[in-house]
């Protein structure tokens, strides 16, 4: 069955995509822009959070109309005998936000949630419910990158939104609290924090995050802990929300070889699936803001050119990410699990503007060196050793 021709189709409804239909609405509105989502909400269940200094001038423009929860007065780490709060802005997007701003920017007949795409050309795709959609260019923003071709570990979390019963008295966000329980409790090869947002007076995001070898979820181990970390700090009240993820750290790998397995003549990837993340956090935002800029950009090119384009921007950021592939391997590979967290309290006791760079994937040669410089965190061997090793395949999920 034939059906209706845009410009550009957008399949999946998470962030990248999002964001890719945002900076089309606002850079090339004469663009006809249709988003394709199995789900009913664009964005699913979530919470992104970033650094301002993660994006650029351009980049915060972009996110500008979106209802966000905005800290100007700094973030928060503690770690066993050494805690510090460091002034970086730090902002937090939440999906239903991130849905509502996107219906207001796209007209209602180009926003096709609750269907899947079965097949996709370079010309269009198909949904299940057997309709074609027809596209100058296709770009899929569907899932992860996991493959046996990459290698890793594995970020695994869950998240409650929390309404107390009386003010929680958290006035920054709480980044990484590491003076928790680490071995024994979970993965006991796990690094185990606690991070935490005041959403406001009486609200809070608390999520228990761990690094881990295997990718295993454990949803009422998680809610255990999430309870005992709030029973510890005198908070109770309603529970509004909650989340859960499992996300790839990717720490080596044949990446020419994933994106050959993914490909799709004329489809082009961004996202996650296309590999731009942050090999070491996970994070996904400052990627994913750049590449729907750069989207913009060249939103005149056909399909194929498009594909070449993100494959190309892909392949540079797996070059440009190199270093962040290294620090995993040391963290998964050398150090004991039980002192993973000495490699992140040992990164936080250096210069703010080298933390800024780092999660931004930024780091200059200087920056580089600052981190791997002075007595490590792993023995030595062991480190030289973790460098010659090949991570783990990911190409599984596991839940409970």
């Amino acid at each position: 069955m034939n059906g209706r021709q845009f410009d550009i189709v957008l399949l999946g409804g998470g962030l990248a995509r999002g964001l890719i239909a945002a900076a089309l609405a606002r850079g090339r509105p004469d663009l006809s822009v249709a988003v394709v989502e199995a789900q009913p909400v664009l964005g699913g269940n979530h919470r992104w959070s970033w650094f301002e200094s993660d994006l650029s001038p351009e980049g915060i423009a972009l996110l500008a109309p979106f209802a966000m929860t905005e800290w100007n007065g700094g973030y928060d780490v503690a770690f066993p005998g050494y805690r510090r709060t460091l002034s970086s802005p730090y902002r937090s997007l939440a999906s239903v936000d991130f849905d509502a701003q996107l219906r207001r920017l796209l007209p209602e007949d180009a926003i096709l949630t609750g269907h899947e795409a079965v097949t996709m050309d370079h010309g269009g795709t198909i949904l299940d419910t057997g309709e074609r959609i027809n596209a100058r260019a296709v770009i899929d923003c569907r899932g992860q990158a996991k493959s046996a071709h990459l290698g890793g570990g594995w970020q695994v979390f869950m998240g409650h939104h929390l309404r107390t019963h009386a003010p929680h008295g958290v006035e920054r966000p709480i980044i990484m609290d590491v003076t928790i329980e680490q071995v024994g409790i979970a993965d006991p090869d796990a690094y185990r924090f606690v991070y935490v947002l005041p959403l406001s007076p009486d609200e809070l995001f608390i999520e228990d995050t761990y690094y881990a070898d295997s990718p295993q979820l454990d949803r009422t181990l998680l809610a255990q802990r999430i309870a005992a970390y709030c029973a510890s700090h005198g908070w109770a009240g309603e529970l509004l929300g909650s989340e859960t993820g499992v996300l790839p750290v990717i720490i080596d790998g044949d990446f020419a070889a994933y994106q050959a397995e993914r490909r799709v003549e004329g489809v082009a990837r961004a996202g996650a699936l296309a590999g731009f993340t942050h090999p070491l956090t996970s994070y996904t935002m400052p990627f994913a803001v750049e590449t729907a800029l750069a989207i913009a950009r060249e939103a005149d090119l056909p399909g194929e050119r498009m594909a070449a384009m993100l494959d190309a921007r892909a392949q540079q950021h797996w070059r440009d990410t190199g270093f962040y592939r290294l620090l995993g391997k040391m963290l998964f590979g050398a150090a004991d699990p039980a002192q993973r967290w000495r490699i992140f309290e040992r990164f936080y006791r250096l210069p703010q503007g080298l933390i800024e760079r780092f999660y931004a994937a930024r780091s200059t040669p200087m920056d580089k060196a600052r981190i791997l410089m002075g007595k490590p965190p792993v023995p030595v061997t062991r480190a030289l050793g973790a460098l010659l090793q090949k991570g783990t395949p990911m190409n599984g999920q596991e839940s409970l």
